[in-house]
């Protein structure tokens, strides 16, 4: 990670207490840099503390404490040293999801109490976190629990992901209720996303999560989330090969060190909806990269096989888990400059990750892929891996294997994270990509280990294969909702496209809802730097126009820019790669006219490549006309969807 210093960090307003002295106890006041972010902090019964954007209280009488071998640290606070600083600096990323440079610029304040707790608070531009950090004599401690209250000033609508227990994908619809109606057992993973009227969102999350388990929230009955955690896992039972359920569990929630900092919190504002694309806050707080030589990580597309159920076709073999279908996969790939393709479910025996089935041979397709620039990915249960983690890495990266994708974790106590760290480190060792799915909570650990190229834990495409949840109205609203997290595998790329009337999901030859223009939106508006293809490479190969936008469509970015949007209805993003634009919008069921201003384009002429909605896509999702054209800073287009329409356009010098 390479830092260029805009101004030095300085610190200010420091301070200074005599030993052994409380303070006079007094509110204190934090503001972002540009001034319209204000925390406010009282000592109380608790830490208290209220949000304010532009004036207008956001959050109000929010409170914190943590429950360590059953003393709550934070109860009557007397804080004992108060220390301001602010920093300001250019981050480069070396996986670049949004931005080339991201700039981290904030004002702290750091609350120091008696009996060993210290409180941080973080002021940005793009809003507020608050961090704890325990200075205790015991090498080992057990927390019992951590309070974190989120009160909210009015009775506010919140997209809320709720779940049925803490054993999940995190595979949620994201649904707007009034706060109020949300009962105390209705648990829900991140980010809630509040409506403060005005434009103004509130996402709640958290960052640098480690050896400590994933924040969810539940309900209160009343203008308030609060925080819950999986407890820690005292006994665990192994259903079938990967449903590794805790049956036991302590009446705490960590085992951790005594004097440690713990997860941010984190309370993301967004002025009008588009800015939670932008928002930039969860990455920001994360622990910085944790990997010395980032070379060799290389984002990028990839073929996969499972959501198409290895329909290939016009060929003399037969398809399915063999190693001439995936030489098929791997001349697709080549054909269209795509870097890897992923050899999912069925190459080894279940229960043994080193166990290769007869018609498979890994090491011939990494050599045949090799010669041909593209990387191979093999996907594994994490409890078979778990149990077998260093000679499975060993051999695969003997094997040449890229990456690995990492499935059915479904749990996020402190076991699974500090599982997530593990994995991350020994996959870096080996110069090797990891893709986390069944879980979200690894989407807020990109920037600590780059090589954790991307993270499932959406409702993503494959639901298609089995009910119609992932429908347009979805669609739209997981850019504003579950993206906020970090990289977000939905697995895009469907060339099957059914309106709402003609749809049915069929497992083996899937379809998508919403049109064809809608999937190829989806590669500029949704972020993974590793970004899947998920239909047959023969369904793309007798579509060379189609190949012409998902071929050299990038999975990282340079920069992003929100033309336009509204959660739950549409969505317009613009992004740059070096000095090719590409836009994307799309639309729920509503069909719907967008004007789209080309004055983010640099001086000069352009050629365009769009695809737009055929006239006939609203009954029949895969008409799409593809039109070319000259375009420049000055031109202005009107942009007609379709019921679950889209469009999608490349525009280079």
């Amino acid at each position: 990670m390479n830092c260029l210093p805009l101004k030095a960090s300085a610190v200010f307003g420091l301070t200074l207490c005599l030993p052994g002295l409380a303070m006079a106890q007094r509110d204190y006041s934090l503001r972002s840099p540009d001034n319209r972010i204000e925390v406010k902090i009282r000592p109380a019964d608790r830490l208290k503390y209220d949000v304010f954007f532009k004036g207008k209280p956001l959050l109000q009488n929010s409170q914190l404490s943590i429950n360590v071998d059953h003393t709550i640290l934070g109860l009557n606070p007397k804080v004992v040293a108060a220390k301001e600083r602010s920093s300001d600096q250019v981050l480069e990323p070396p996986v670049r999801q949004k931005f080339a440079k991201i700039r981290d610029h904030y004002n702290e304040l750091r609350l120091e109490l008696e009996g060993g707790l210290t409180v941080v608070f973080r002021a940005y531009n793009e809003g507020a976190a608050y961090r704890l950090e325990t200075s205790l004599p015991q090498a080992q401690v057990h927390v019992y629990n951590e309070e974190a209250i989120f009160h909210f000033a009015g009775d506010d609508t919140v997209y809320y992901p709720s779940e049925d227990s803490f054993f999940s994908h995190n595979e949620r619809k994201y649904l707007p209720q009034t706060m109020s109606q949300i009962a105390p057992a209705s648990l829900a993973t991140l980010p809630a996303v509040v409506n403060i009227g005005d434009g103004v969102k509130v996402a709640i999350a958290e960052s640098d999560i480690e050896d400590y388990p994933g924040l969810w929230l539940h309900g209160t009955s009343g203008a308030a989330l609060a925080a819950t955690f999986p407890p820690y896992p005292l006994k665990e039972q192994l259903e079938k090969d990967r449903d590794f359920k805790v049956v036991e569990s302590a009446d705490y929630i960590a085992v951790t060190r005594g004097t440690r900092t713990f997860p941010w919190r984190v309370i993301g504002i967004a002025e009008k909806d588009g800015d939670l694309l932008t928002n930039q806050l969860v990455w920001l707080l994360e622990k910085p990269s944790q990997v010395q030589d980032t070379s060799w990580i290389k984002p990028g597309k990839v073929a996969w096989d499972w959501w198409n159920a290895n329909n290939v076709y016009d060929v003399d073999f037969k398809a399915g888990v063999n190693t001439q279908t995936y030489k098929y996969y791997i001349d697709f790939a080549s054909k269209y400059g795509i870097p890897y393709i992923i050899i999912d479910e069925g190459w080894y025996k279940l229960g043994n990750a080193l166990e290769v089935v007869p018609d498979m041979n890994i090491e011939d397709i990494t050599t045949y892929g090799k010669q041909k620039n593209v990387g191979v990915i093999l996907w594994v249960i994490w409890k078979t891996l778990d149990d077998q983690l260093i000679p499975a890495l060993d051999q695969y990266q003997k094997w040449g294997v890229k990456g690995i994708k990492v499935d059915f974790m479904q749990r996020s106590d402190q076991l699974l994270i500090n599982y997530f760290h593990k994995v991350s480190f020994e996959t870096a060792k080996r110069k090797m990509l990891v893709d986390f799915h069944g879980c979200q909570k690894s989407a807020a650990m990109t920037r600590t280990w780059p090589n954790l190229i991307s993270t499932e834990g959406v409702k993503g495409l494959e639901w298609d294969k089995w009910s119609t949840e992932t429908d347009p109205l979805h669609d739209v609203t997981l850019p504003f909702t579950r993206m906020f997290l970090g990289p977000m595998d939905y697995t895009p790329g469907a060339m099957i496209n059914a309106q709402k009337i003609s749809f049915a999901p069929i497992f083996n030859r899937p379809m998508s809802q919403g049109t064809r223009c809608h999937q190829l939106a989806m590669y500029v508006v949704y972020e993974s730097p590793l970004q899947m293809l998920s239909d047959s490479p023969s369904n793309y190969l007798r579509e060379p126009q189609i190949m012409e936008f998902l071929g050299p469509v990038p999975s990282v970015w340079d920069e992003t820019k929100v033309l336009d949007g509204r959660i739950a209805e549409y969505v317009m993003v613009v992004r740059r790669s070096g000095s090719d634009w590409y836009v994307g919008a799309m639309t729920n069921w509503t069909p719907r006219e967008l004007e789209i201003d080309l004055s983010f384009l640099p001086d000069g002429n352009y050629s365009m490549n769009a695809y737009q909605d055929g006239v006939n896509a609203d009954r029949y999702g895969s008409d799409y006309q593809q039109v070319k054209t000259q375009v420049n800073k000055t031109t202005k287009l009107k942009l007609k969807l379709a019921p679950g329409g889209g469009w999608a356009a490349r525009i280079q010098p």
